[in-house]
């Protein structure tokens, strides 16, 4: 009978370990991929947003018989976009599909692990059956060697009960969980044929504007002859508009170096004087009582600066400047809203094959009476009438600057200090092309800078 009991109680110990130590609970890893959904979906957003504002512009340029070109242009950008949430929308179905799938990989294991813990407790509930007269539970406890072993077995006992009860709450979760992947999955599809709805909807609305475009340059090409010539005189405008912004920032820097000139000189005079007063005091105190000073320190001029200095920078102006710098990538727009209907540096004309623009700047459309904004704080340091129409504003950033021109309306002044994103003027609406455009430049002492690498991507 001892041996009876003494086998009955180790195979009661190895099956309590059994179920302790090798049943534990999985944990699952799921790729988290939220963040890129939700970027994704706010890209998405943004292109649609830039559609609509250039639908908006196309509309206004639409109305204008003569503003072919400005027409092709916008279409061109309104394609442009297209494509790009075409784009986006196929991002967002790729990423879709592999969360579908780490779903469906998820419900399987999930499954799986359920029949797997149905089993394990079905077994422990059948070991606890044939195992739960009492006295076969004290004869494994006093049936120890010891009263260490005796304590042991009394708390695997009292585990074994507790980890009966987690595992009966492993399996309600788990069917919990299998429950609200079923239910991800069902929302996860309905978006997916949703997102390739959209998409089917995009790629019609493509075809069209893509036929638009090409009717459109099958027209202007019948014109290239009077087209090339129009782009021509454009062109030198542009070329005059340069000239014109070069002389006012060499105006300005004539001005600023002539301010130094005379504050160096100011400068060393103070200096001297203050020289010549110590020189006076140190001969007086030298002199016999009673006497008189009758010498006359000589009058020595400071060398003048030379006229070619070049005005060192102020301390405001040097942290202004740093400022611009470092906020590189994340100034905010000249506009509130508008696209970039041209892009900075050499290109060819959307109509005219092989004929080559260029731009100094970025050319930024918008709607009828949106105004110019400072993006970033400065002084207006100088105010002109534009060759290619309207007026330009300057403003100074320390060592930068950033121009506005096509303006009207202008609302700032000359040496006014102006804060970032207020209101510099209104942007002027042209009859020609029949269209609101801004040409914004960015600066560094007289030399041009790319400013789409300036502007923040997010407004």
């Amino acid at each position: 009978m001892q041996s009876s009991l003494n086998k009955r109680n180790k195979a009661l110990l190895l099956a309590l370990l059994f179920f302790l130590f090798l049943s534990s609970p999985l944990v699952y890893s799921q790729r988290n991929i939220k963040n890129s959904k939700k970027e994704l979906e706010n890209k998405k957003k943004k292109i649609a947003e830039e559609i609509k504002e250039i639908t908006s512009i196309l509309n206004e340029t639409k109305a204008n018989k003569k503003s072919s070109i400005g027409v092709l242009v916008n279409i061109n950008i309104k394609l442009e976009k297209r494509q790009d949430l075409i784009r986006m929308i196929n991002a967002q179905i790729i990423e879709l599909d592999k969360e579908i799938n780490e779903n469906e990989k998820e419900g399987e294991r999930l499954k799986a692990n359920l029949i797997k813990l149905k089993k394990e407790y079905a077994k422990m509930i059948v070991f606890a059956q044939r195992n739960q007269d009492a006295y076969n539970t004290l004869a494994f406890i006093f049936a120890a060697e010891s009263f260490n072993q005796a304590y042991a077995r009394l708390k695997y006992m009292q585990q074994y009960s507790e980890f009966r009860k987690k595992q009966a709450l492993e399996i309600i979760n788990t069917e919990t969980q299998i429950i609200a992947k079923l239910n991800e999955l069902k929302e996860q599809r309905h978006e997916k044929n949703l997102l390739l709805g959209n998409e089917v909807e995009e790629k019609k609305i493509l075809v069209s504007e893509k036929s638009e475009q090409e009717h459109l340059l099958t027209e202007l090409q019948k014109k290239e002859k009077e087209l090339k010539a129009e782009l021509e005189k454009r062109k030198q405008a542009a070329i005059q508009l340069q000239l014109a912004i070069k002389r006012v920032i060499e105006a300005e820097i004539k001005r600023k170096a002539e301010e130094a000139n005379r504050a160096e000189l100011a400068r060393l005079l103070a200096a001297k004087k203050a020289r010549d007063e110590k020189a006076k005091e140190e001969k007086n105190k030298n002199l016999p009582p009673g006497s008189k000073e009758n010498t006359v320190v000589a009058n020595v001029k400071p060398d003048k600066p030379e006229t070619t200095f070049n005005p060192a920078l102020t301390e405001e102006a040097e942290a202004l400047s740093a400022d611009f710098s470092n906020n590189r990538g994340k100034l905010p727009w000249p506009v509130i809203k508008g696209v970039i209907c041209e892009t900075y540096g050499e290109h060819e004309h959307p109509a005219i094959k092989g004929f080559m623009m260029f731009n100094n700047g970025l050319e930024i459309c918008a709607t009828k009476g949106t105004q110019a904004r400072a993006v970033f704080e400065g002084e207006v340091t100088g105010i002109a009438v534009s060759p290619t129409g309207g007026k330009l504003v300057i403003i100074r950033h320390g060592e930068y600057l950033s121009v506005y021109t096509n303006l009207t309306d202008v609302l700032v002044k000359t040496g006014q200090k102006v804060l970032v994103k207020q209101a510099i003027g209104t942007i002027m609406f042209s009859e020609d092309e029949g269209r609101t455009t801004l040409n914004f430049q960015i600066w560094k002492g007289q030399k041009t800078m790319d400013p789409g690498g300036w502007l923040f991507n997010g407004r």
